[in-house]
């Protein structure tokens, strides 16, 4: 059953080293991402799985201990999906679980064990809440980490260029993040998230599947467009 979850953006601009200069920038949504992970561990979940988006077909699952890094950003800062098992997995994470696993780590993450997956940005809402059911079910007390960025599109130095929907897409997604609105998030048009680039869509519909029947409350911790990318920050507990 899922008692608890986080919601956070994964740009790789979270991590100090990549976002060099503009680190300071980054540090209100840090902030709230480890209040986030705080909900986690105050629920004292059985089970942590941690969702994000990995491509159009997905990758995973990543066991505990899976590494992962930020040397395709230019710098050499190695991470874990957790701490260790003495056992290396072959594959490493995608970028999205290696920020997980850098949150986790800053937050000295030890409250129980971590399972990964990574998502395709493709996957279909029904498939969604499929995988979100199965999640919930893997143990007692299910804890989720979701990873994802809103919108890629809301000014024109955006990765994305401007787009007018992208404001009010940002707006219904953070309205039903912060009101654990599953309805609301299962409800959102997976063509219009893939078109405005927002790789979190999927995740969160995986959230919203795990969720169905729960009755969390949600709570949104922060709202934010830097550099033309929405990042929303939440969390149900």
């Amino acid at each position: 059953m899922l008692v608890a979850a986080a919601v956070c953006p994964c740009p790789p601009l979270l991590v100090p080293e990549v976002a060099a200069g503009a680190a300071p920038e980054m540090a209100a949504v840090r902030a709230a991402c480890a209040d986030a992970l705080g909900v986690l561990a105050a629920a004292r979940p059985d089970l942590l799985v941690v969702v994000g988006p990995a491509g159009k077909s997905g990758r995973g699952p990543f066991p505990q201990g899976t590494p992962g890094s930020f040397r395709g950003f230019g710098v050499d800062v190695a991470v874990r999906l957790g701490p260790g098992t003495g056992t290396v997995p072959e594959r490493e994470l995608p970028p999205s679980l290696s920020v997980a696993g850098w949150l986790l780590e800053r937050t000295g993450w030890a409250d129980a064990p971590i399972e990964g997956l990574g998502v395709g940005e493709t996957l279909a809402p029904e498939r969604c809440a499929e995988a979100g059911r199965e999640i919930a079910a893997r143990a007692g007390r299910v804890a989720l980490l979701v990873m994802g960025d809103a919108s890629a599109c809301r000014t024109v130095k955006a990765p994305g260029y401007l787009d007018e929907r992208a404001a009010p897409f940002d707006a219904a997604v953070a309205h039903a993040l912060g009101a654990a609105d599953v309805v609301a998030v299962q409800a959102l048009d997976p063509d219009l998230a893939y078109e405005l680039k927002a790789s979190g869509r999927a995740p969160w519909q995986i959230l919203a599947g795990a969720a169905a029947g729960a009755g969390l409350n949600g709570a949104l911790l922060y709202e934010d467009a830097p550099y033309g990318v929405g990042y929303l920050v939440a969390a149900w507990s």
